[in-house]
């Protein structure tokens, strides 16, 4: 897990620092160099440091080890450090994409008057493209390695800016060939994205959260390799509960009636043992309940594999 934190905590303060830069130079550079997309670009970037610090204050209450009221750790804060990501994100960008079509309309009904973008704010866009196809594939890797939802995120997030600045560079170009309206009509495009991803963001940690069950394949894997044990002979029931990057299996299995406690009990340790060593790197606890062999009496297990792990306890 330190390794994991690490490279998890190296993440966040390579994407904090440059949104820091990244924020200066396109609010600055917006405003002098007329361009209400760069401008409104500029303004995502100051809301990504935002939540950037947001993001590293639950990181660091997620490390903290398991007590007496939170026996299975604080990895859930990670879910909901990402559900923040996603809400900044969501909120910025209704805000940016009302501005923007307020300034299209006001352009286009000459109520305002437009001008062309100066050129260094070009030049910026195309630097943070640059740059924030960098930053997606360095947190995308990293993503892979720790499987945290908040670096998923901002990967995402990443993944919305290059659009966005891509937007920009479009309408900054537009803008200089005269085409005023099409500057900020950028902006909204930006806005567009920007909302979209906050939206995929907040929905893909609620259903974490929600405990929403993991693919059918890994309970049937789960189910192999406890029916592969000597002594088990039937899973009757199995529960999946999710905790920040890990697991925690609760499993019911029967065993033959007339063996003593002391030998159920070693069936079930066997199984706790097989499933955590098959499954080193995404399991944290494993419960393992035994009863009696209820021949061909109804059970759990007669149901469809895919309702035995909709029950997460």
């Amino acid at each position: 897990m330190n390794d994991r934190d690490r490279l998890t905590n190296l993440t966040v303060n390579l994407g904090l620092y440059t949104n820091v830069i990244l924020a200066m130079l396109k609010t600055s550079i917006g405003i002098v160099g007329h361009s209400p997309a760069l401008l409104a670009d500029g303004i995502n970037s100051t809301s990504d440091v935002v939540y950037y610090i947001a993001v590293k204050i639950f990181m660091h209450q997620a490390r903290q080890p398991a007590d007496a009221e939170h026996p299975y750790g604080h990895r859930q804060l990670e879910s909901i450090s990402a559900i923040v990501v996603g809400a900044f994100i969501l909120t910025t960008g209704i805000a940016i994409f009302w501005e923007s079509i307020n300034k299209v309309y006001e352009i286009i009904s000459k109520t305002e008057t437009g001008q062309s973008a100066s050129i260094w704010a070009l030049v910026i866009a195309l630097f943070t493209v640059s740059l924030k196809i960098y930053l997606y594939r360095f947190t995308r890797k990293n993503v892979n390695i720790t499987h945290n939802p908040t670096l998923k995120a901002l990967a995402n997030d990443h993944l919305n800016d290059i659009m966005a600045s891509l937007a920009v560079v479009i309408g900054v170009v537009m803008g200089r060939l005269g085409f005023y309206w099409m500057d900020p009509a950028a902006g909204a495009i930006v806005a567009i994205y920007i909302i979209k991803t906050g939206i995929e963001i907040i929905m893909d940690s609620s259903g974490e959260l929600m405990d929403s069950v993991p693919d059918t394949e890994f309970s049937k894997e789960l189910q192999s390799e406890a029916l592969s044990v000597d002594g088990v002979l039937r899973i009757d029931e199995l529960g999946v509960h999710r905790f920040g990057p890990y697991y925690t299996v609760n499993m019911t299995i029967e065993v033959e009636g007339g063996i003593s406690v002391d030998a159920g009990h070693q069936i079930s340790l066997a199984v706790e043992e097989r499933l955590l060593e098959k499954y080193s790197s995404g399991l944290r606890k494993v419960y393992i309940h035994y009863h009696p062999y209820m021949g061909q009496q109804a059970s759990e297990t007669d149901k469809p594999i895919e309702t035995l792990a909709k029950e997460s306890l």
